[in-house]
């Protein structure tokens, strides 16, 4: 194991025990999304949580005004904890590492797909069924992206297992198969 990933674990397990309790844990799980979308988005705050100059209140002070309506106290005492341990800059990991286990929990598959264009309503619905039958998962969470080197179709990964369905890996998988003939 990683040694972030150790680090991440124990926080991310002792979040979900404490949101599954409060009965809170499909709010937790949307506030954890939202806030790992600002935390990538936001550089200024991820070098000013990893600042060694600021000290621990400094960065609960500054947690707690840019979060404290949006958040549960549960989230809310995550943050304070990891400043308090000086493992905020860990945040991100634990976040994941926290999503992977609600995933589990409520056997919910994340599939990553890389399109050639952006997909419809339509296409999703399908995408969806068809990797619910396949996984035999309760639910599809959606990983999207748009990539239009595929020249056509879409990649679809669900942990270990890939689906290339694009134009751009049947040309490939031809180019190998006419390589082997020749």
């Amino acid at each position: 194991m990683p040694l972030l990933n150790s680090i991440a674990t124990p926080y991310a397990e002792a979040l979900l025990q404490v949101a599954e309790s409060r009965k809170e844990t499909d709010a937790v799980a949307g506030q954890v999304k939202d806030l790992l979308a600002i935390w990538k988005d936001s550089a200024v705050l991820r070098e000013a949580m990893a600042s060694p100059v600021l000290e621990p209140e400094a960065k609960k002070a500054a947690l707690a005004t840019l979060f404290a309506d949006q958040l549960t106290p549960s989230m809310q005492n995550l943050l304070k904890l990891l400043a308090d341990r000086q493992r905020i800059s860990a945040l991100d990991s634990v976040l994941l590492r926290f999503l992977e286990l609600y995933r589990s929990l409520r056997n919910i598959t994340l599939a990553k797909v890389t399109s050639a264009t952006e997909l419809t309503e339509d296409q999703r619905a399908q995408l969806n069924e068809k990797v619910q039958a396949i996984t035999g998962s309760q639910a599809v969470e959606f990983d999207l992206s748009v990539d239009p080197s595929l020249i056509g179709g879409f990649i679809v990964s669900m942990g270990s297992q890939v689906i290339d369905a694009s134009l751009s890996g049947q040309v490939r998988r031809l180019g190998l198969a006419l390589a082997k003939v020749s």
